[in-house]
């Protein structure tokens, strides 16, 4: 399934037309995650190269701070969710999360696989985090989209009102449900 991430009106890019999020899932992998970004990429903040990423051996706090591919995942009804962020150059995070914005703790669930395609008007990031989520699970998908002149823009399926805030209940907007028999 496909979702559109919306920019928010707050930050709008200037080198970015569009962010889409493939969700793929399957009983034997969990499920995977293809986040696509359209537009004038020599003008991002992306690494160079592309193929399959050198995963980082250890979590990396703040990677939301430059450009940054995150899911927020969590059990339909519950306040407790999952927060992971993976950056283009192989580095990630990982949280739990007891409720909104109550950090439980840092998790080592490193992803298992991290891969990059690059273009001139496109790229993409897949990741397989390893999860084997619930079907009434949902998701969160978001994206901070820096710039080579250092304009960022925020990503996600749904804004509420003010500032970003890719943690707020109203952006769970994305309802797995069960995958595809094989």
């Amino acid at each position: 399934m496909r979702a559109e991430l919306i920019c928010h009106p707050d930050t709008p890019a200037v080198a970015v037309r569009s962010v889409a999020v493939d969700v793929e899932l399957s009983f034997e992998d969990g499920f995977a995650l293809r986040f696509m970004v359209e537009g004038d990429i020599d003008a991002l903040l992306l690494p160079q190269g592309e193929g399959e990423l050198v995963i980082a051996d250890a979590a990396t706090d703040g990677l939301w701070q430059s450009s940054c591919f995150e899911a927020f995942l969590t059990d339909a009804g519950e306040p407790d969710y999952t927060e992971f962020n993976y950056a283009p150059d192989g580095r990630w995070a990982c949280y739990q999360f007891d409720d909104y914005r109550a950090l439980l703790h840092p998790d080592e669930l490193a992803p298992w696989v991290m891969a990059a395609e690059k273009g001139a008007d496109h790229y993409a990031l897949r990741v397989e985090p390893g999860i084997f989520p619930e079907e009434d699970s949902k998701l969160a998908l978001s994206a901070v989209i820096e710039e080579r002149d250092g304009t960022k823009s925020y990503w996600a399926l749904h804004h509420p009102p003010g500032k970003p805030d890719f943690h707020h209940p109203d952006c769970f907007r994305l309802a797995l449900g069960a995958p595809p028999a094989p």
